[in-house]
């Protein structure tokens, strides 16, 4: 059992102590923004007091979405740089839509 706790100790001083960096603070950066599109939306919908979707939401979703897709990529990971590169074509959509919409009700 020792060992195993020696182990698991040696794995998360490499992960969070040695392989600390820049990019790894990027990663991080990254990852709070594309959670706060989640609480956006959660505090929004228990205001609205319904499901709601705030543009922030997708703002959020597209300054996380470029800082992951860039780790991502930096990373080399082709799971990881496939599923932001798709997710941010969506977001962009998304925007598309609220920018048209918002233009048709000014007309």
């Amino acid at each position: 059992m020792t060992d195993l706790f020696n182990l698991l100790g040696a794995y998360l001083h490499d992960v969070f102590v040695i392989k600390f960096d820049g990019w790894v603070i990027l990663g991080f950066v990254a990852q709070a923004m594309f959670t706060m599109r989640f609480v956006v939306q959660w505090i929004a919908s228990e205001r609205a007091r319904k499901s709601v979707i705030p543009v922030a939401f997708w703002f959020f979703s597209i300054g996380g979405g470029i800082l992951l897709l860039i780790y991502a990529l930096y990373r080399r990971d082709p799971v990881f740089i496939a599923g932001q590169a798709f997710g941010l074509i969506v977001y962009f959509r998304n925007m598309y839509f609220i920018i048209l919409h918002g233009r048709q009700t000014a007309a």
